[in-house]
């Protein structure tokens, strides 16, 4: 064997740290709980014990694909580095008044979230650029030296420059970024026209911002990981996994670390897509439950849908707009503080409430036994027999039935007059009913029915909600695929090397410029294809055009797929044509007598997919034997089943399994309820299909 074709997927969860190794189609998987303080020494530790079971060492590893949330929760917890932000005159406070709009809108006293830096942290300089991109008044050098005089002296170690209209004509940013430079080589910097080049100043500035402001600790962590690995004797090439669902190179990932924030839940849509491919499913809902949050994506032709804004840091019980609008290209989800540690606790209105806060891996659910008093979920699915107290992560972790019992009696059951299985099936239903409402919130702004998806459960603690999930959401048709406890880590293995350029360049129907439209995108092709480059150097790179339109007036966008030879030779009347297809798609009906502008142009440049080998799937044959029963509290019937007991891998190919039932394996376990019967597929798949539907 040779070590390139050994690959290891690291992914770092807000609770667990998965590490998978892939040798000649087999994965071997580790879960460790994450340490906080340094982060890469789970890594070391999970990396050891794949190589231990695979019979391999660690120098042998020919390529490692990383993914966190590193990034994602020093903005959170707002722990990034001391930055200063430059912006134009008049516009200091952007990042403050934030839009117009209103996420709650009859809330007298609505709290907006706080900037992500205070007034005094954000300096102006003159200068002007107008919309169309031509300079209306030159910045000067002299004053700028002035500002970042004023930077160097409070000490700051990184600085965001965002000036207006730099998106058109970066020259003003770049002349702030030299004169950084000179005066501040150790500074970090980064300027919003190379990390998020286009319209709307809020949501850049902001985007400009979060990047600079975990530039130093991101660059800091993967220079620890690097020297770590070197001691471990693993030089082989470490990727990290970005928020579009693509790889990109260390270098690329240090200089813009804001690509990350969603690292981890887009690797695990990139392994629904995968498992969607290999079934030939269309219609695919990915539900990824891990130990802090639970996240939902469809993936519509085995491909999942995207976006070019997110949020992160939400204020309001994760309501859209009351966070921080991130403006980079991103695989469309909607994240729920609704995970395995997500805690409980009872409300003003003696109302059951789980999350967004989560125990983490420190001290983690009470039943851990490591010091946490509050009941979490997994505290839930213990009393409720869900899991095995005794074989909890293949029986790495412990976990403790009496301090689970104790945490919900004392912050739930007595408070509510409940008794201990009342309380914890009151927690668990309403953290299953938050994910079936965030779940169907998110099908009806995009347009499409549940009824007709089929549902793809990974993550630690997915396949032990996901067939409630299914009975709420009317999903007939359900797949655990194997390995689904590490899903986002081996969806990183699965990932191809990919960068997506994109630019603002305003334009009307009406006024339609083929030469300018061919020229543009024919940059942004090539800086896409560049970025690609630094990653591989020789496999073919296939590209995809992206231009996003509205109605003349609209606030935002709807995206449009062009073909090659729509975006090398374009026409104002397919442009239109597309888009009014698109738009009439997603609102039943077209808007007569307007005319259409595109705003921002996109190009992903990418290596080819891997091969996928259609699975055929197989039929129920003899019913499978079972090693025992377990009590399990059936949420439908309101009462304890014996449900009967299997082991994942003792399953053979088509053997069937009625509910109530639990599947166990290492990583994680399945419940399947009494509605629901399950075939194991030759894959290692587990299909679970409602009694009485068909596939």
């Amino acid at each position: 064997m040779t070590s390139s074709s050994l690959r290891l997927g690291v992914d770092i969860g807000g609770t667990f740290t998965d590490v998978v190794l892939e040798k000649e189609g087999v994965v071997f998987s580790a879960k460790i709980l994450t340490t906080y303080a340094a982060p890469e020494d789970a890594i070391i530790d999970g990396l050891k014990q794949v190589c231990a079971k695979a019979d391999v060492t660690p120098s042998d590893i020919g390529q490692i694909i990383h993914g966190t949330t590193l990034a994602t929760n020093a903005l959170i917890e707002r722990r990034g580095a001391k930055t200063a932000l430059i912006t134009t005159e008049g516009f200091r406070d952007v990042i403050e008044m934030r839009t117009e709009s209103r996420f709650e809108q009859y809330d007298l006293n609505l709290t907006l979230p706080e900037p992500l830096l205070p007034r005094q942290m954000r300096f102006t300089v003159g200068g002007r650029i107008d919309a169309s991109g031509e300079t209306l008044v030159d910045i000067d050098r002299a004053e700028v030296e002035e500002v970042v005089e004023k930077i160097a002296e409070a000490g700051f170690e990184s600085v965001a420059v965002g000036l207006i209209h730099s998106y058109l004509n970066p020259a003003h940013e770049r002349l702030v970024r030299d004169v950084l430079a000179e005066r501040l080589p150790d500074v970090a910097v980064s300027i919003s026209s190379d990390v998020s080049p286009q319209m709307r100043e809020y949501e850049r500035f902001n985007t400009v911002v979060a990047n600079a402001y975990i530039k130093p600790l991101m660059a800091s962590y993967l220079g620890r990981l690097e020297d770590r690995l070197r001691a471990e004797n693993v030089t082989c090439p470490v990727f990290l996994m970005h928020s579009g669902g693509g790889i990109i190179s260390i270098e690329s990932a240090a200089e813009f670390p804001v690509r990350l924030v969603e690292s981890g839940p887009a690797g695990g849509a990139v392994f629904a897509a995968h498992i969607a491919a290999r079934y030939g499913l269309d219609k695919v809902l990915s539900f990824d439950m891990g130990g802090t949050t639970a996240k939902i994506c469809l993936i519509k032709n085995q491909t999942p849908k995207t976006s070019r804004v997110f949020e992160v840091a939400r204020t309001y019980r994760f309501k859209k707009g009351s966070g921080m609008p991130i403006s980079i290209p991103v695989i469309d989800m909607v994240e729920i503080g609704a995970g395995g540690g997500s805690l409980a606790h009872v409300d003003a209105l003696r109302q059951i409430r789980v999350g967004p806060e989560s125990a983490g891996s420190e001290p983690g659910p009470a039943c851990f036994g490591r010091g946490g008093t509050r009941p979490a979920v997994t505290d839930a699915d213990l009393i409720l027999g869900k899991l095995d107290a005794a074989h909890f992560a293949g029986g790495s972790i412990t976990l403790y039935p009496d301090t689970a019992r104790e945490a919900m009696n004392d912050h739930v059951a007595t408070q509510l007059d409940m008794d201990t299985v009342e309380a914890a099936f009151g927690v668990a239903e309403v953290v299953d009913e938050n994910m079936a409402n965030a779940a169907r919130v998110h099908a009806v702004e995009n347009g499409e029915d549940l009824a007709e998806y089929t549902m793809i459960a990974f993550g630690g603690a997915a396949p032990l909600h996901a067939g409630r999930l299914c009975e709420k959401l009317g999903v007939a048709r359900l797949l655990v695929p194997p390995g689904a406890g590490v899903g986002s880590a081996i969806g990183f293995l699965r990932a191809p090397f990919s960068f997506e350029a994109n630019r603002s360049a305003y334009m009307k129907v009406s006024g339609f410029d083929e030469r300018q439209i061919a020229t543009l995108l024919a940059e942004l092709r090539a800086e896409a294809t560049r970025f690609v480059r630094t990653c591989d150097a020789h496999s073919p790179i296939e590209t995809e055009y992206k231009a996003y339109m509205r109605y003349t007036g609209q606030g935002w966008e709807i995206p449009i797929a062009l073909t090659q030879a729509q975006a090398e030779a374009p026409d104002a009347e397919i442009f239109e044509a597309l888009f009014t297809e698109q738009y009439t798609k997603l609102f039943g009906r077209p808007v007569a007598g307007m005319d259409v502008e595109i705003t921002v142009w996109a190009v992903n440049a990418t290596t080819p997919p891997q091969p996928v080998a259609r699975e055929s799937g197989a039929s129920g044959g003899r019913p499978a034997t079972a090693s025992g029963t377990r009590r399990v509290f059936e949420a439908a019937a309101g009462a304890f089943r014996d449900a009967a007991h299997y082991a994942r891998f003792d399953l053979d190919c088509g053997a069937t399994v009625d509910g109530p039932a639990v599947i166990v394996e290492d990583e994680t376990t399945i419940v399947i309820p009494s509605s629901r019967t399950a075939t194991a597929q030759p894959d290692g798949c587990i299909d679970i299909i409602q009694i009485g539907s068909r596939p």
